[in-house]
Order: structure tokens, then C-alpha cells, then sequence
């Protein structure tokens, strides 16, 4: 079974829509587009690099398909990531995309949770999900996120598509690590860790 990690750069307040250009994505009047991009140092693109080298294949939405397609091929030969993103086995999910062109390119078909299911079952090292925003609500709400790369970033922008929407499975995460960037870019590592447990707390309870 092969574990799928979500790798998501997010803004303090939880938008993760835009965070390479302005014209990355302006659905519904976004206007904030590329406020990842002044805190992106060396530290940043080491870990990009080595995150990147784990993946036995993407999963991308049709939107960040377009802006990788356009981009990565452009890549100088020998640019780690470049390199990386190029040649690995790519699952797009898309609605409205008949084909695609970039190499070791695949349109999923039919029902897009039962196709991803059927990825996991395969072998071979683990799916990531490079933004993608549409499709990780998919994919959260089908259960389907095993692990979280989560890179927040000390920027808020107030509006803009979240990474937790509506649909979101209730569940308990195991925090793994945590590293903070130069820039101040707070890197943690989530790990699926079941069901969520509740309690309560206050001087009636005694746990205070």
C-alpha cells in the first residue's frame, strides 16, 4: 500500500490558493497571488529538493497541472527538482481536460476517490499532492491523506481558498517534526493517527 502526502505551502490564516504569482490562480477575485515567494530561501528549495526525491509519483488537480506543465519543462537539465517533476508518473484529476501532454502525464478517469484508492493499492514509494487545492478537499473528505507536509508561511491574506474546507474528516494527526526556515517559515510533519479523542477540562472536572 502506498501512503499519499499532501505537500502544501499555507499562509498563517489557512489560505493556500496562489502562493507562486500573481496570476497563479485570481478565482473568485484573489488578489494576493505569489505571497509565498519573498520568504522561498535556500533552506526552502533544500527541502523542496529532498522532499521531492521521495515521491514515486504525483497527484495534481487540473489547475496545478496547468501551472507545472507550462513550468517545469522550461527547467535547465540537472535542476534537482526540475529533473524530478519531469520525469515522475503524474495523475491528474480534471473535469474538463480531455488529454494531457506533459511527459508521464495520466488523466484519471471515472470516480476520482475510488481511482485514487486503486493508486495506493500499487507499489512503489509514496503519492504527493503538490497544491491542488480542489482536490485536496476531495481527497480529505474521502479520508484518503496519510501524511502532511504542511509549510506555513508568516503572511495572512484574509481571503482565498483553504486548506481545510468544508467536507474535512474529523481525525487525529501525530506530529512527527518541526523546523523553522531562516525566513521564518514554520515546516511541520503530520502523520493519520486515527480517530479524534475528546474530553473536557475546567475546575468542575478536575482537570485544570
Amino acid at each position: 500500500m502506498r501512503k499519499l502526502k499532501v505537500i502544501t505551502f499555507v499562509t498563517l490564516d489557512g489560505v493556500m490558493q496562489a502562493p507562486g504569482g500573481p496570476d497563479e490562480d485570481r478565482e473568485d477575485g484573489f488578489d494576493h497571488g505569489g505571497w509565498a515567494v519573498p520568504h522561498i530561501d535556500e533552506g526552502i528549495l533544500r527541502l523542496m529538493t529532498g522532499l521531492t526525491a521521495e515521491a514515486g509519483a504525483l497527484l495534481v488537480g487540473r489547475r496545478t497541472y496547468d501551472v507545472f506543465a507550462a513550468t517545469w519543462p522550461l527547467a535547465e537539465p540537472g535542476d534537482p527538482i526540475g529533473d524530478r517533476m519531469n520525469g515522475l508518473p503524474k495523475y491528474v484529476a480534471s473535469r474538463t481536460l480531455d488529454t494531457v501532454s506533459w511527459r508521464n502525464s495520466t488523466l484519471l478517469t471515472g470516480d476520482l476517490a475510488d481511482a485514487v484508492r486503486e493508486l495506493k493499492r500499487g507499489d512503489g514509494a509514496e503519492i504527493q499532492v503538490h497544491g491542488s487545492g480542489d482536490l485536496l478537499q476531495t481527497l480529505l473528505a474521502h479520508d484518503l491523506v496519510d501524511e502532511l507536509q504542511l509549510l506555513v508561511f508568516p503572511v495572512l491574506v484574509g481571503s482565498g481558498k483553504r486548506l481545510f474546507g468544508t467536507g474535512t474528516v474529523p481525525g487525529r494527526l501525530r506530529h512527527e517534526c518541526t523546523t523553522v526556515s531562516d525566513s521564518g517559515v514554520v515546516i511541520s510533519h503530520y502523520v493519520r493517527d486515527g480517530e479524534v479523542e475528546y474530553g473536557a477540562m475546567g475546575p468542575e472536572t478536575g482537570n485544570w
